[in-house]
């Protein structure tokens, strides 16, 4: 008789040994503070115009021990481009290029990511801008993760990801098509993303 009670102890045991075997992707929000969105544009051939974007957010799923990656979200105020040129900022604000009025969020988002390395990912997702979706992959290293020196709020130190990621898209494929064909102004815009991140 002691044999069915046995079992069902182990039974019993090993489903609440099961969900924390299985560690779940901690949650990482993008650090406001220290988040640094750039890009370069081709101007007549002469020199490249380097732009960042001042305000964005994001969040995504990591786990360390296993290297995966998921839910990747980053969304970029597409009214807060600055090139340090007051007129020039306020064209690429206007329909000729981001039309921030209309579509005032651009925003990537990724299901999954690949490794390739290390600490090297590939992230193929989306890119909504302009209210059409285009495939974009950005090229990520995690460069380190840790506890802050730096306490944050409540006196507490967070627990920081380091991120630096390269991409590249055509704006004339979301119809961004202001002096493509004159070659003044450059098609393929690379980004330059740098970023620290905070585990929830």
């Amino acid at each position: 008789m002691k044999t069915p009670a046995l079992l069902a102890t182990a039974a019993l045991a090993l489903a609440l040994a099961t969900p924390a075997a299985q560690a779940q992707p901690a949650r990482y929000e993008l650090d406001p503070d220290h988040i640094s969105i750039g890009f370069l544009v081709d101007h007549v051939g002469y020199a490249k115009v380097l732009g960042l974007f001042r305000s964005a957010r994001g969040s995504y799923r990591f786990d360390e021990a296993t290297g995966a990656l998921s839910d990747v979200r980053i969304e970029v105020e597409t009214a807060s481009v600055f090139t340090n040129q007051r007129k020039r900022d306020e064209h690429l604000k206007g329909p000729d290029f981001l039309n921030s009025s209309e579509f005032p969020r651009m925003v990537f988002t990724a299901s999954s990511a690949k490794r390739t390395g290390d600490r090297q990912f590939e992230i193929a997702g989306q890119l909504e801008l302009l209210g059409k979706s285009q495939p974009l992959t950005l090229q990520a290293t995690w460069n380190k993760s840790g506890e802050s020196p730096v306490a944050g709020g409540f006196g507490r130190k967070p627990y920081v990801m380091g991120v630096s990621a390269r991409g590249s898209f055509k704006r004339s494929a979301y119809g961004m098509n202001y002096a493509v064909a004159n070659g003044w102004v450059g098609d393929e815009v690379p980004l330059i993303i740098e970023f620290e991140a905070v585990r929830q």
